[in-house]
């Protein structure tokens, strides 16, 4: 197995804003396209997990299967095996790893899945190949991205344009690529898969209560997660500039009229037998 070079940085960070909308996150809302493939028997790997609430709905998928949790953040798991107690699973397991040299042998898991995980990695291609090795012949390998250049909102708005264009110079900056949606296929194509099936999916955000959330949490992590720390002390913004920026953001999600949609690229890949 080649070793671990992870090269960057996590743009997002585990402040309470960013888990705010990491612990939303369920099967049926950010893996749809992969749970037609679930078997009740399957062995599933997890990549960056994260606070785990779409691990264990897996888990919950595959009783008489097993699912491994895997991220590179120790401190994350501890709220992902809480979850997974609360919810008295026994066939989940977590352990801390680097999707660029994932501690399995060959050929160990029927799915391998990661959801937002390719925008933040150094080197998505080799990403995909440790997923592609360690999933048995006839497994799939199954990749969600956001992809930034496509969200979209309702009203326009100056301070959300300047967000935008903010979030995808810190996220560069950080070794990642925020619109890796659009390129999880490509990706996957120069990782040796030959049977790939493209899809896209959408998180949208309307109503008084999804405006609320969704501004409340983006304009929390624009003035006090990492993103934030990186955003000032890498020179791409003042702390006046994000604080206008989460400004504008609270503005939005006031609007009564105001609409916002993530779109997402999709990936199964089908290992050859």
């Amino acid at each position: 197995m080649p070793e671990a070079r992870e090269s960057a940085v996590y743009t997002h960070g585990h402040h309470e804003s960013v888990l705010r909308s990491h612990t939303w996150r369920t099967a049926e809302n950010s893996a749809g396209y992969l749970l037609g493939a679930l078997k009740p028997h399957l062995r599933i790997l997890d990549i960056g997990c994260g606070p785990g609430t779409i691990t264990a709905d897996l888990a919950g998928l595959v009783p008489d299967g097993h699912v491994t949790g895997l991220d590179r953040e120790p401190g994350i798991l501890g709220r992902a095996r809480a979850v997974a107690e609360e919810r008295g699973l026994t066939n989940v397991a977590f352990t801390v790893g680097d999707v660029h040299a994932l501690d399995f042998p060959d050929d160990t898991f029927c799915v391998v899945h990661a959801h937002q995980v390719l925008q933040h990695v150094g080197d998505p291609v080799a990403a995909l190949r440790e997923m592609r090795r360690v999933t048995r012949p006839g497994g799939v390998v199954a990749v969600r991205d956001a992809d930034y250049a496509a969200m979209t909102w309702y009203p326009a708005s100056p301070g959300m344009d300047r967000w935008l264009n903010l979030y995808r110079r810190v996220a560069r900056a950080n070794g990642g690529e925020p619109d890796a949606g659009r390129r999880l296929r490509s990706w996957a194509l120069a990782a040796g898969f030959t049977d790939v099936t493209a899809t896209s999916g959408t998180w949208t955000f309307a109503t008084d209560q999804e405006r609320a959330w969704w501004s409340g949490l983006w304009a929390d992590r624009t003035v006090a997660s990492s993103y934030a720390g990186r955003a000032v002390e890498g020179g791409h913004a003042t702390r006046e500039q994000v604080r206008e920026v989460a400004g504008a953001w609270r503005e939005w999600g006031a609007r009564a009229d105001g609409w916002f949609c993530v779109l997402h690229g999709e990936i199964l890949c089908r290992k050859e037998v």
